[in-house]
């Protein structure tokens, strides 16, 4: 959040945190929610550029295109190990799939509230 917008938020009374803050997280918990976070835009992102639908992809996955939703939007349902899994099929490599987490590490910041 830019500091403008938060000093206008603050000044009008509003409680200005993050949401590590707001949900009581740990360090550790908030680096493997945004690693996930990583994973999961990584699973859409190599999805649309392989040009496939979240009804091909769930085909190719043996599961429902309401799963694929769920995993791209980072639902607490879906396992790390389906993501990388999914990422794997979809052709990612280990490298890949590092740049994604590393990219999840980055946007620590960025869902603050």
């Amino acid at each position: 959040m830019k500091n403008t917008k938060r000093a206008k938020l603050e000044a009008a009374g509003w409680a200005v945190g993050s949401v590590k803050e707001f949900l009581g997280l740990s360090d550790a918990d908030a680096v493997l929610i945004n690693m996930k976070l990583g994973l999961s835009r990584s699973l859409r992102d190599r999805r649309k550029k392989c040009g496939l639908s979240q009804v091909q992809l769930a085909e190719q996955l043996q599961s429902s295109q309401s799963r694929v939703a769920k995993m791209e939007a980072g639902d607490p349902s879906v396992s790390m190990d389906l993501l990388v899994s999914s990422l794997l099929l979809l052709g990612a490599t280990s490298a890949d799939l590092a740049k994604a987490i590393r990219g999840g590490e980055k946007g620590k910041g960025r869902h603050a509230a």
